[in-house]
């Protein structure tokens, strides 16, 4: 089975497998719909890897919704009793919302402003639809990033952080890869903050 568009007026069949991917080292992503297909949202297939906390971020204008096909994140989406820079997870809304464990079927509406954040704490990658509204904001988002990334040699940060402010992210807490995770002793184990590597920059588009 093909992508099938269904003529004029009709409607678009993404069959399994199908779509633009863009790799990093720290996410997989799939475009769906994008804003050649729809005046509403783009559509993407991510997979999260095991240990990756894309941080708590928000957008000024863009409407975004994550729901969960296989596998467990860490989620929230509130606005805190005060935005701490460092662990999104001890958050608490005014309201006493925190932090939970979103399990396959899930779904996560973020209207704009609100701060959001996911976190992959378990051993296994986790597999999510998301959508980011409007297109094409995020497709542009994260084709012009792999240009940065993909241009050989050092990578430009300034233009990096350039990008993310022209394409309304604001990050709070820092992108890290193993933060979350516990060894059996319940410590903290291979926390790394990737805000300032090329693996980090180059997943923080994805929500």
């Amino acid at each position: 089975m093909t992508v099938t568009a269904i003529g004029p007026g009709g409607g678009l069949i993404v069959p399994p497998g199908h779509g633009k991917t863009l790799t990093t080292a720290a996410q997989h992503v799939t475009f769906k719909v994008t804003g050649e297909h729809s005046r509403t949202a783009s559509t993407f297939e991510v997979v999260v890897p095991p240990g990756f906390d894309v941080g708590a971020h928000a957008h000024g204008h863009s409407e975004e919704l994550f729901y969960v096909l296989e596998g467990e994140l860490d989620v929230l989406a509130f606005e805190p009793l005060v935005r701490t820079k460092d662990n999104w997870r001890a958050w608490e809304s005014s309201s006493g919302q925190r932090a939970v464990r979103a399990t396959p079927g899930t779904l996560v509406l973020v209207p704009p402003g609100c701060p959001h954040a996911f976190a992959n704490p378990t051993g296994e990658p986790v597999r999510m639809l998301f959508q980011a509204s409007p297109p094409p904001d995020h497709e542009r988002y994260f084709e012009e990033l792999m240009e940065i990334l993909g241009s050989g040699g050092e990578v430009d940060h300034a233009a990096v952080e350039r990008l993310r402010i022209r394409y309304d992210i604001e990050q709070i807490t820092p992108l890290r890869h193993d933060a979350g995770r516990t060894d059996p002793a319940g410590t903290e184990a291979g926390r790394t903050d990737l805000a300032g590597t090329d693996a980090g920059r180059a997943a923080v588009g994805a929500g």
